[in-house]
This record gives C-alpha cells, structure tokens and sequence, in this order.
C-alpha cells in the first residue's frame, strides 16, 4: 500500500504531465485559477494542497473529469423507496402472531 505522501506526489506528477502538455507554466495556472504559485508549486510537487486549489487547478487544465473517476455518483435520493425499505424490513424483522381464537368466541 502506498503512502499518503507517495499518493499525494503521484496526484501531483499527473497534474504537472498534464500541465506541461498543454503548454502552461505554473505561473499562468496560478493567475488563470486566481491562486498563488506556491500553491500550484506544493500540489505538483505532493507538498500539500486543499481540495480548492486542486479543483481550481483541474479545471484551468480542462480536466475536472478526473474527480470522478475517485467514486460513482451517488444513487438519485428517493425518499419514498427508502421508506418502503424501512417498512419491508419492519415487517422481515417482526413476525406476525396468530390470533388464537376460542370456541363460541365471537
């Protein structure tokens, strides 16, 4: 299992490849994302970036697809669906009893 540090450099190799193939510098990432220079410098390098100045980053390189190649989408919320799975479940998880009837009874 990799590092954190080695994840967090090879994030930042594969923003600087980027960025070097579409002929930017660091210095008109950081004006065209409004952030610092040291802020692009610490995300290629793995020294350290916000979650804001990698997405400002992505996004000047025309490549904010990646964020979601991390996790799927979330499945569309339906609120009705979840409360007939509760329901469901309620009913798995509590057994009917039978009603014993006596004789003459009504």
């Amino acid at each position: 299992m990799r590092s954190t540090e080695e994840l967090e450099q090879a994030l930042g190799a594969g923003v600087r490849a980027v960025r070097i193939q579409r002929g930017l510098t660091q210095v008109a990432v950081a004006e065209r994302a409004n952030i610092s220079v040291g802020a692009v410098q610490h995300l290629e390098t793995g020294a350290g970036a916000t979650t804001s100045t990698l997405v400002k980053v992505l996004r000047v390189l025309g490549v904010e697809g990646w964020l979601s190649t991390l996790a799927p989408p979330p499945a569309p919320f339906d609120p009705l669906a979840l409360l007939e799975q509760r329901e469901r479940a309620a009913r798995v998880a509590t057994p009917r009893s039978r009603v014993r009837r006596t004789e003459g009874a009504v």
